[in-house]
């Protein structure tokens, strides 16, 4: 348990720090929890960034499972994990912050904000090359400035230089937005946040449990049609109904 920046509390909150790691199948509108790591830099000295590295090594190198690109949210856009992904050879689509430093005079003006662009009509579609403060001289990404899902501009830098269509990039970052459904999900059907204990390892073994729930439930909610809130309470109303129907048992409270 730490102080930590909750984005539903929109401030600063006690709390158990996850980084989830899910896999996106775009044309079956589908998406599955394949890695998450406990966040505790007191136990292991390691970052969310860390974790978010060790994740993907693992998909790659370990359990080799293919997938072409990375989406992340705009506080792993850093240096260090950029470069990570594009050494295993991989594309990537994350947002700045707004107030992050680029260039795109190719070194002839100062860097600047990257809300403070200029975008020609072209640009606008097409995206442009630039710059993050703090890479390499030689190292440019490509920038879009997309629209996001909550009526703001998004400004989003990939590495995938061939890309040149703004709505693609919208398309495709839309995507990222299967985590927070995640999210959402574990924590209304499984009871994740609300763990008594406060072990460790009995807080950890909760929190695993949790997953593997929102796993099943997902699992029985695709094969039967269903959202994974169906089939919940839908199966908790099927056992109460189970559990009135059978003979009356005395019982005895203490």
């Amino acid at each position: 348990m730490r102080r930590q920046y909750s984005g539903n509390a929109q401030g600063v909150i006690n709390g158990i720090g996850v980084v989830t790691c899910v896999y996106v199948n775009p044309q079956q509108d589908r998406f599955w929890l394949i890695d998450y790591r406990i966040y505790d830099p007191q136990g292991d000295g390691k970052t969310k960034l860390d974790h978010l590295k060790d994740m993907l090594s693992g998909l790659v190198y370990q359990k080799r499972l293919p997938f072409t690109g990375v989406l992340m949210d705009s506080g792993y856009a850093t240096k260090t994990v950029m470069r990570h992904i594009e050494q295993m050879q991989k594309t990537y689509y994350c947002p700045l912050k707004t107030n992050r430093r680029v260039d795109d005079s190719a070194g002839t003006t100062p860097y600047q904000r990257v809300d403070s662009l200029t975008w020609t009509k072209a640009q606008r579609k097409q995206g442009k090359s630039i710059k993050i403060r703090g890479f390499p001289k030689d190292h440019k990404v490509k920038l879009f400035r997309v629209a996001s899902a909550a009526r703001r501009t998004a400004y989003v830098v990939t590495n995938d230089h061939a890309q040149n269509d703004s709505s693609v990039v919208q398309q495709v970052c839309h995507q990222r937005w299967k985590i927070e459904q995640f999210h959402r999900e574990v924590k209304q059907v499984t009871g994740l946040e609300k763990c008594q204990c406060r072990l460790a390892r009995i807080v950890r073994n909760h929190i695993g449990c949790a997953m593997f729930v929102w796993i099943r439930l997902e699992q029985v909610a695709y094969q039967t049609g269903q959202t994974i809130y169906q089939v919940k309470y839908r199966g908790l109303a099927d056992f109460l109904r189970q559990q009135l129907k059978a003979p009356h048992i005395p019982m005895v409270i203490a």
